[in-house]
């Protein structure tokens, strides 16, 4: 193995044969500060605890600086294989990046006791990706970690989905202690032999090949189930959930292939659905749900959510462009939190209003600009007076942000309308940008790119802020504006 593919905190194989790095005589050292420390007098097992509680680099780490650590780190409870994980530099070759990652995983799994299992979690390496048949290994890898005990189980494997999971695996008593399920990219076709799965809270599938009467037989043995999410699963055609009295969470996320969806679960009170208006919808109960999530299709299906949702207090929408929002026939009155993307060249963001007059409890509004904006009417093109609606009062709202705010003339016109009625209105943010985590808290230290259409709009909106905006904010009102990074941008300026 060469030290040129890793950094300088991989995970060790030394740590795994049980042999550390004998650094336990370094007063600097980990070990060292854990014989120096005043809890040192803890009894071992205490300390075996603790280490179990690790994730599984950390523990590793300890393991070769302290020999107390090897036995517990050969019997450590969560193991989770990944680049990150085992310290892999994503640019390294591809044949001796497989090599490398092949060899730690055995190398770890070989002198694990097979004991004590609770996670196991495999993030196939992205050099994987065009070259499925280094999964060959990953059968055994399975059968060594996955055994009586186990509760959480995640795999995520390359897009191509060849990898056949072994539904055998969970057969048993394996399965009986399961609470955590999540496959990805792979082949999974569990029959009535996979046994009861009674402990299942959380199922995942996405990219996965499977059918809905396969997934039958996982709901005829998963009584506990709480959590259900199925994205881009497209080879099923009728999902059919029966009666999970503690299902409370149902997504579903493109898949093409569905079209229906029947469920008996009577106390769902979370539901997501993305890209499926095409699809033929039975839930029972709607009344207890809460928090809806759509996106995709048009705005009609909002006019009969407040009979179907009546308790409704949290709605996502995403829609497809239209020319205005539609007049609402009656009121979410238990809404609290709503946040409606859409867009289009001739779409009047100003009739949203309609949305907030029915919506008396709201006291959260987010609107994302979608769309290309240089074909809508701005400010500049047209800058005649403001429409303003009035006699309109929304004496709840106290947070609304705007994402992608510009000079569009609508959106410009619906803020100024919002300052006018929100009597009770806390704080306004308007980003400029496309609402993305900024470079300060991004992993990759960038902020999301821009290209340099949506570069100039976002500083005439800057812009149309300051002049427009900000002189109607009340003093009492936190009013943000959020423009593209300097540093990051600084080219396309």
């Amino acid at each position: 193995m060469r030290d040129t593919d890793f950094d300088s905190t991989h995970v060790h194989p030394a740590a795994a044969s049980g042999s550390p790095c004998q650094k336990d005589e370094d007063d600097n050292s980990l070990g060292g500060q854990i014989q120096g420390c005043s809890g040192s007098k803890l009894p071992k097992d205490i300390w075996c605890y603790i280490h179990s509680l690790m994730p599984m680099r950390d523990a590793a780490q300890v393991a070769c600086v302290s020999w107390d650590f090897v036995r517990s780190w050969r019997c450590h409870p969560n193991l989770h294989f990944s680049e990150k994980t085992l310290g892999l530099k994503k640019n390294a070759c591809q044949m001796d990046g497989q090599a490398d990652f092949n060899s730690i995983v055995d190398t770890i799994l070989k002198n694990h006791s097979g004991v004590g299992v609770k996670a196991f979690k495999f993030t196939v390496p992205s050099l994987y990706i065009k070259d499925y048949r280094n999964l060959d290994h990953l059968d055994s890898w399975l059968h060594t970690a996955v055994k009586p005990g186990i509760e959480e189980l995640g795999l995520t494997l390359t897009i191509d989905g060849h990898y056949n999971f072994p539904c055998s695996l969970l057969s048993g008593r394996t399965g009986g202690l399961l609470r955590y399920l999540s496959l990805g990219g792979c082949h999974f076709h569990p029959t009535v032999r996979l046994g009861c799965l009674g402990s299942l809270t959380t199922l995942r599938l996405i990219l996965v090949n499977i059918r809905g009467s396969e997934l039958g037989c996982i709901f005829s043995g998963s009584f506990s189930l709480e959590r259900l999410e199925l994205r881009y699963c497209n080879n099923i055609v009728r999902l059919k959930i029966p009666r999970l009295q503690r299902l409370n969470y149902l997504e579903v996320v493109n898949c093409s292939g569905l079209r229906a969806i029947e469920s008996k679960a009577p106390n769902l009170s979370s539901v997501s659905f993305a890209h499926i208006c095409k699809v033929q919808l039975s839930l029972e109960n709607t009344c207890r749900i809460k928090i809806l999530n759509r996106r995709g299709g048009s705005f009609a299906f909002c006019t009969d959510l407040p009979s179907i949702t009546p308790n409704l207090e949290a709605l996502t929408v995403l829609s497809d462009a239209q020319m205005c929002a539609p007049i609402m026939p009656s009121n979410f009155l238990h809404l609290k939190f709503l946040s409606i993307s859409v867009g289009g060249p001739a779409f009047d963001y100003l009739s949203l209003i309609s949305f907030l007059d029915a919506s008396p409890s709201l006291e959260t509004f987010i609107l994302g600009v979608i769309g290309e904006l240089k074909a809508c009417v701005s400010v500049f093109d047209d800058p005649s007076d403001l429409r303003v609606i009035p006699e309109h009062h929304h004496s709840k709202l106290k947070h609304v942000k705007v994402i992608k705010f510009s000079a569009v003339k609508s959106v410009v016109e619906l803020t100024c309308q919002i300052l006018e009625s929100a009597t009770s209105l806390e704080c306004l943010t308007l980003d400029t940008t496309h609402g993305m985590p900024r470079c300060s808290v991004n992993e990759t230290g960038k902020c999301f790119f821009m290209v340099k259409d949506a570069l100039v709009e976002a500083h005439k909106g800057v812009m149309v802020a300051q002049t427009c905006i900000k002189p109607k904010v009340p003093s009492t009102v936190e009013f943000n504006v959020l423009e593209p990074c300097s540093r990051c941008h600084a080219v396309g300026l």
